[in-house]
């Protein structure tokens, strides 16, 4: 993790003003050392309406049984995004990799997560909610931020909360690190394989989704 991003904060004292004034009854937020939190527990439905009404510079999640701020994605990050569209336009026509698309996920569907994209039949969403249940979705992608909960969000808490709402296959572009890991094979709560590959390699995408990803071109988005 580089030093820029242990030192960013993921919600600026603007954003966390007008998310706390919009508050459902009963969800009390405060604002401790750059992070908004819960001072009681929350509920999934309490998280549902928090989130619709923040505001739009703000995005929520609920993993893990905590509130979490997603950070927006800068230059760089929408364009893996949009090499990686491209890509699965060419190997996978009959399928969608959908940005911003809000998952039911972790054990029982209590959690929520908003992936950078998800991997899915060809107008799999056209009838779905804010939040999808994850039967259909091939693969959750997530490409890391530069804020300083990234390590947590992306490589700790989704790759279980994926995993207990067996996606398939997780994708994470690790910005921080150059590599590319690809976590499948999930089985009690867990993904079974997750190697890492560094930016450039070749790589063999697991069944259901069976495409391969020549990354050399992630290098020009290399920080």
């Amino acid at each position: 993790m580089t030093p820029s991003t242990a030192e960013r904060p993921p919600m600026p004292i603007e954003d966390f003003e007008e998310l706390a004034s919009v508050a459902p009854d009963g969800v009390r937020l405060e604002f401790v050392d750059g992070r908004v939190r819960t001072k009681d527990p929350l509920s999934v439905e309490d998280f549902e309406e928090l989130e619709r009404r923040a505001p739009e510079t703000v995005r929520l999640e609920y993993i893990n049984g905590k509130l979490e701020v997603k950070a927006m994605p800068d230059g760089k990050h929408r364009s893996i995004y949009v090499w990686l569209v491209r890509q699965f336009l060419l190997h996978r026509p009959d399928l969608d990799l959908v940005p911003e698309s809000g998952v039911k996920v972790e054990a029982y569907r209590r959690g929520r997560a908003r992936t950078d994209a998800a991997l899915a039949p060809v107008d799999h969403f056209v009838d779905h909610g804010e939040w999808s249940e994850t039967e259909g979705i091939l693969l959750a992608l997530e490409i890391t931020s530069h804020d300083r909960d990234t390590n947590q969000r992306d490589r700790v808490d989704k790759p279980v909360g994926y995993a207990e709402a067996t996606i398939p296959v997780y994708l994470l572009v690790d910005r921080d690190n150059c590599t590319v890991v690809v976590y499948s094979e999930p089985k009690d709560g867990h993904y079974q394989q997750s190697p890492s590959y560094p930016w450039g390699a070749v790589i063999e995408l697991p069944p259901p989704v069976s495409i391969t990803l020549d990354t050399e071109p992630l290098k020009r988005y290399a920080d």
